[in-house]
């Protein structure tokens, strides 16, 4: 049976966050960043190809799904909102309500979620990638809940420690 996992950047470390993966049996890793860098040396591990290195050594696929990722005027609605609330991207805890509509409208509701389901591994988990630590505060909770109730696939959630 298919299962997706979400997990952010945020919060780990490189070796906790590998660690996590395999011990939640994750087989593919979907990346729905649309830049798929970290900026700070705490998170350079995050960066595509540093991270496709490490998900090889431990047998787990990498996908970058840029067609899930949100656009640049999407993330700068969310920083403005960021910035009206005084919290950072790295403490955001939820997602703002305008940010949730449109990604849902222009992104989500445009994408085929059968035709990627279909294609993901039956015998292991697939984790869904971004870089907030929280998925309440990510578009990867927005894909989870969409791939929970039309696909009817369970989802966990992965944290830092």
């Amino acid at each position: 049976m298919r299962r997706i996992a979400t997990i952010g950047v945020y919060g780990f470390t490189a070796g906790a966050f590998v660690e996590t993966l395999t011990g939640e049996g994750v087989g593919l890793l979907l990346d729905l960043r649309q830049r798929r860098g970290v900026r700070g040396p705490d998170y350079s591990w995050a960066n595509s190809a540093l991270l496709q290195r490490s998900l090889a050594a431990v047998d787990i696929g990498y996908r970058h799904v840029k067609e899930l990722a949100p656009t640049t005027e999407l993330r700068q609605l969310q920083y403005r909102e960021d910035d009206r609330q005084g919290v950072g991207k790295r403490n955001r805890v939820a997602l703002a309500p305008e940010y949730a509509e449109r990604y849902t409208r222009e992104i989500l509701d445009r994408f085929d979620l059968g035709v990627l389901v279909a294609d993901l591994p039956s015998d292991s988990t697939t984790a869904l990638l971004c870089v907030e630590r929280d998925p309440e505060a990510c578009h990867r909770s927005l894909v989870a809940a969409r791939m929970r109730a039309e696909h009817g696939l369970p989802v966990t959630d992965l944290r830092p420690g």
